[in-house]
């Protein structure tokens, strides 16, 4: 290309051009990442036995480390429970896993047939995932799944809206879940999360709703110059009413989604 030609090329052109570039360049740097979770699995032993200190803290560095490979700039206001608990926030995207995953030592839940999913399966094993059995009928059985798990010495962290939304508001808890800490006299420590583009609006992109695709959403994301979000530990919640709890966390955490 001669020089003359160069500088004819538009200049929207030319940010296409390496908006293009850059995200490649990040797509490459997720996959890096992915590849040194397993890694860091084989490494603290996780592809094999799970659920010990020097893993967890080595799955909560993989996660914080990818919220930085995905541009994620994480606020934390608060701070996580000291002693195990029932973390319960608001779902906005896949997101929420490696942000809270990162800035709290929780495990998540995930439906049991992701166990056997391709290598996704096997990281998720790894970085202390707990597989419970899902199916119509079965909240409280899960409730007392949850429960054993933070007897065991475990904080757990649940979605209760039971879907992910559009960010801009928070749908109604379901309140069986709650009943892992109630029955249990564990305590429930509200979470809220916001994503937030450059006017402090909900951000549009980081949402992953309806029939959206993995893949498609990360390619969408990593166009992105960067993504704010807020992370909020809002004081614990302790009581024997599982219905009441669930009432009063979801009241915080809408306070601040909408503020």
């Amino acid at each position: 290309m001669s020089v003359q030609s160069a500088i004819d090329v538009p200049a929207g052109a030319l940010r296409d051009g390496w908006r293009q570039m850059r995200r490649i360049a990040r797509v490459v740097h997720v996959l890096a990442h992915i590849g040194t979770g397993f890694v860091v699995a084989f490494a603290t032993g996780a592809l094999f036995v799970q659920h010990r200190p020097l893993q967890r803290r080595a799955a909560r560095w993989w996660l914080a480390r990818l919220t930085r490979v995905l541009n994620l700039e994480i606020e934390v206001t608060g701070a996580p429970a000291a002693q195990p608990a029932l973390f319960v926030s608001n779902h906005v995207s896949w997101l929420d896993i490696p942000v809270l995953g990162g800035a709290a030592p929780v495990h998540f839940l995930s439906k049991a047939e992701v166990a056997d999913w391709p290598l996704i399966g096997r990281l998720a094993t790894a970085a202390g995932t707990l597989y419970i059995r899902r199916g119509h009928g079965q909240v409280r059985e899960r409730a007392r799944q949850i429960a054993r798990h933070i007897a065991q010495g475990r904080s757990i962290l649940v979605f209760p809206e039971g879907t992910t939304t559009d960010g801009s508001d928070v749908r109604t808890f379901h309140a069986p879940l709650f009943a892992a800490a109630s029955d249990g006299g564990h305590a429930v420590q509200p979470v809220a999360i916001r994503y937030l583009s450059a006017d402090g609006r909900a951000h549009a992109l980081a949402p992953f709703i309806d029939e959206d695709e993995f893949h498609a959403h990360l390619w969408r994301l990593l166009a992105e110059d960067r993504v704010r979000v807020q992370v909020h530990f809002l004081a614990p919640l302790a009581g024997d009413d599982h219905r009441g709890l669930a009432a009063t966390a979801h009241a915080q955490v809408r306070a601040v989604v909408t503020p």
